[in-house]
């Protein structure tokens, strides 16, 4: 993938990228389509009306695996038709040229696969009563509608699409828009024609046939149902009254109504991602949209709340104003990833999302940004292949990041309504970043474009070093790499960071640091400060060991907000990890704060924990047990002061800090907690659904797959096949890969290719579980290079789940000999699809080992030092 560094505003537009000829232009699709379960085929027939922007005699369109048998324009056949399945394009030489200026009607008739590869016009199969059915169903973002139709597929070619459907008549036919007419037809089957859509996109066309029932909601303006296969159907109640608020939320923010008659959310039992904003017709994973409210965990219920917000959000951002090509992808992702933070805050202000961001959104961005095979937030993208690579963290994660940067920077309400404007400007149409920018820049008065341009286009943020003199303090600003080795020509950027000054006099957020250092005097004399107060900022802070100490105990003194507790926590972390700071002063800093309250803060010290633990994997026994003791005895007063038990009465950030605190305790080998563990799984699988609280089942199952035999594997693989929910059942499929006994692990990674046991959408899951322990991150790799053209063959790098699975599969390792071994397995294969993902496994492991190679000596010394050395 090509990496473009320029501060220039322009889009950059790569010369040779592939798009269709502009010498016509799609203004209308009549589309009928007929799925055949008995042969995993379909039957279509489109006309399509164009407008003819030149003289032209051909028509290229994007096509892949359908067969044309007939096509006719304006009345005459067309022969010659050829195909360019590299660049996936179907090409018809037309009998007579096409006018500049006419109008002409293309009809074709085709047939294509229903396959299983969850892209395109799909098969979803599930199981009924022992038998296996399936569903008919789309996931055309974002370059899989030409799968089902040719088309013209891409962002900017908008057209109204009117949609018809052939099944059978005891099925339900669903599209964006609401049902037209029913029709019946021979054979004991129904064609149901819907309304034209307006102006949309081709990846945000959907389509839906299968045995589906519904619950609803009235309370907005427009039906909102859920629909799922049956039995299931009520678990979609809650998704359907968060969707009814959530809507309602959007019209008065965005002051625009919410533009279709009605809003379809539908759970899919295969779907390679979370959920799909399709146009009225959104799309889920079945576990991110139904659940049972009094048997679920609390972490659960705020996933599925925001990614129905995540794609409401989408039915404005991207589906009514739509990005103008895919390098402005992360305006979509982004944005609809700060508008779900935002929502959620509104709507559930206890749940205090803002506080959880800094650990999850911006922790993300900045750990994947830190890596040397980062790209940048505008990437520009040339093939359809290179599309896939880029939905990852920096354009969801570091998006959002930076929509929440710049809010702050304006005032949220200034944001919104500088949005609101952006929307009704461009509504049916397609944007560029700079059209957000300049319409931002009108309503704040701020010189948006140029503080953007330069965090949109160049790759990477800073860290702020900063040196103290008397009451002056000095900050320099340099390029962050998690390899602590930037070279010269890669620090050339310097970014306008927002220093938020954080003193006792409040927070100053004037000063941004744009050139290379600059200087400050504290306005307060005390001695207290803070760079980038409640992290708001992108970038990494260093201070001097003693500021570290000093800053520990301003965090017992109630000096520090929890954004900035939690932002300390992960900066220090990060900083050691990478060389920038001593080792020592990030477990100095954690070690005082055992007392800390709040669950976010603990979640990123225990999260941090983990990274010590996850680069030291393959070091000796005793060190690992050294921070296991450590562990145990930094959160041992919290827990016995909280314990484990759940009440209705606890808060949400009750029932966080008790599963935070009762998974780490396990992790580390709590005894109690332990014993706890195995009695509670015990009763659980004798028939007492009550003795584990869904707070605890995973760490539960872990602990017991950690210590368990085969015995314990044929309960799980159990409780796996026959689960009482669906997180019941990715529970277990995780804790999988967490058992210690060789011959179990060989069982394990033999079911992921199983796909009648693990379905292909969820073989990541277990994976996630192997890399937590050194025996199964060995066996991961070992299956992968021994299965990889089978993986490739059902993974087809086209599709985004084969990047996922490289990068579990090799980052667990952390030496050089491994990162070696990995390198050269790949470097016979063809990596188009996962190189990205490739490449930071590498960036990965390199970082860990420089780590464990420079500090293990040093974070050994200070284990025994403070008494954790048996």
């Amino acid at each position: 993938m090509c990496r473009h560094s320029s501060s220039d505003s322009s889009s950059v537009v790569p010369a040779d990228r592939e798009v269709l000829p502009t010498n016509v232009k799609p203004l209308h699709y009549d589309l009928t389509l007929e799925p055949i379960f008995s042969t995993f085929k379909f039957n279509g027939q489109e006309t399509i009306d164009f407008h003819v922007n030149e003289d032209t005699d051909y028509i290229t369109l994007n096509s892949l695996e359908i067969e044309i048998q007939e096509a006719i324009i304006n009345g005459s056949a067309v022969s010659d038709i050829s195909f360019n399945v590299d660049k996936q394009t179907v090409t018809f030489k037309l009998p007579q040229p096409l006018a500049q200026g006419s109008n002409a009607k293309l009809a074709l008739k085709f047939t294509g696969d229903l396959n299983n590869k969850m892209a395109g016009f799909y098969r979803s199969s599930y199981q009924e009563n022992g038998e296996t059915k399936y569903l008919a169903t789309t996931q055309m973002e974002p370059t899989d509608c030409r799968r089902a139709f040719p088309s013209y597929d891409e962002p900017s070619a908008k057209a109204k699409f009117t949609i018809s459907l052939i099944a059978e008549k005891s099925l339900v036919a669903l599209s964006n828009m609401d049902e037209a007419s029913t029709v019946e037809l021979a054979d004991n089957k129904k064609k149901v024609t819907f309304n034209t859509t307006p102006l949309m996109s081709t990846y945000l066309v959907a389509f839906i046939v299968g045995d589906l029932k519904y619950v609803e909601n009235n309370d907005y303006r427009v039906p909102i149902k859920v629909w799922a296969t049956p039995g299931s159907e009520h678990l979609g109640q809650y998704s359907a009254d968060i969707a009814a608020k959530t809507l309602s939320f959007f019209d008065k923010k965005f002051d625009i109504p919410y533009p279709l008659p009605k809003c379809d959310m539908v759970a899919i039992h295969d779907f390679s991602a979370g959920a799909m904003e399709n146009f009225g017709l959104i799309t889920y994973r079945t576990i991110d949209l139904l659940l049972d409210p009094s048997n679920t965990n609390i972490v659960t219920k705020q996933r599925v709340t925001e990614v129905v917000m995540h794609e409401l959000a989408h039915q404005w951002f991207g589906n009514l104003v739509t990005m103008d090509f895919w390098d402005g992808l992360w305006l979509n992702e982004g944005f609809a990833t700060w508008m779900s933070w935002y929502a959620c805050d509104s709507l559930y202000p206890d749940w205090k999302v803002w506080e959880s961001y800094v650990s999850d959104s911006l922790q993300h961005a900045l750990t994947l940004d830190a890596l040397r095979a980062s790209h940048p937030i505008e990437v520009p993208v040339k093939r359809a292949d290179e599309i896939n690579q880029i939905f990852d963290a920096i354009s969801y994660s570091k998006g959002s990041s930076l929509l929440k940067m710049i809010s702050r920077w304006l005032g949220e309400d200034v944001f919104i309504k500088g949005v609101s404007n952006y929307l009704k400007k461009h509504k049916w149409g397609n944007t560029k970043t700079s059209d957000l920018w300049e319409a931002l820049s009108d309503v704040s008065g701020q010189d948006v474009v140029k503080v953007m341009d330069i965090w949109t286009k160049n790759v990477g943020f800073p860290i702020v070093h900063v040196e103290e003199a008397g009451s002056d303090i000095k900050v320099t600003q340099h390029r962050f790499l998690a390899t602590g080795d930037v070279k010269p020509e890669e620090d050339s950027i310097l970014y306008p960071v927002f220093l938020g000054l954080k003193t006792s006099s409040g927070l100053d957020e004037t000063a941004v640091l744009d050139s290379r250092s600059t200087t400050l005097t504290l306005p307060t004399s005390d001695g207290f400060f803070k760079i980038n107060g409640d992290q708001a900022g992108i970038y990494r802070t260093a201070y001097t060991s003693s500021r570290w100490i000093k800053l520990g105990q301003a965090g017992v003194e109630g000096k520090l907000s929890v954004e900035d507790r939690v932002g300390l926590v992960a900066d220090a972390g990060s900083l050691a990890s990478s060389g920038f700071i001593e080792t020592t002063s990030f477990l100095n800093l954690i070690k005082s704060w055992s007392k800390e309250s709040n669950f976010v803060v603990w979640d990123q010290i225990l999260s941090d924990i983990g990274s010590v633990k996850s680069a030291f994997i393959f070091e000796a026994e005793e060190f690992k047990d050294a921070l296991n003791l450590f562990t145990v005895d930094l959160i041992s007063e919290k827990l016995k002061s909280i314990g484990w038990e759940f009440s209705d009465n606890d808060s949400f950030a009750d029932q966080q800090l008790k599963g935070s605190l009762f998974a780490s305790a396990a992790n580390a080998g709590h005894a109690e907690v332990i014993d706890f563990s195995q009695k509670s799984f015990a009763a659980y699988v004798a028939g007492d659904k009550k003795a584990i609280n869904p707070n605890l089942r995973a760490t539960i199952f872990n602990v017991v797959a950690k210590l368990g035999d085969e015995h314990t594997f044929e309960q799980l693989l159990n409780i796996y096949k026959n689960p009482q929910s669906n997180e019941e059942k990715i529970a277990a499929l995780r804790s999988f890969g967490r058992f210690t006994k060789p011959e179990i692990l060989d069982k394990v990674t033999a079911l992921l290719l199983q796909t009648d046991i693990v379905k292909q959408q969820d073989i990541y899951i277990p994976m996630q579980g192997l890399r937590a322990h050194k025996l199964g991150v060995e066996k991961l790799w070992a299956w992968l290079t021994e299965n990889w053209d089978k993986v490739y063959e059902i993974l087809p790098p086209g599709l985004s789940m084969l990047g996922s699975v490289v990068t579990i599969a090799t980052s667990g390792f952390t030496k050089k000999e491994q990162r070696d071994a990995v390198e050269k397995f790949f470097a016979t294969k063809n990596t188009k699809g996962f190189d990205q993902g490739l490449a930071r496994s590498l960036d990965i492991i390199a970082s860990k080992g420089n780590w464990a190679s420079r500090d293990g000596q040093v974070i050994s010394e200070w284990l025994s030092e403070n008494g954790y050395s048996k």
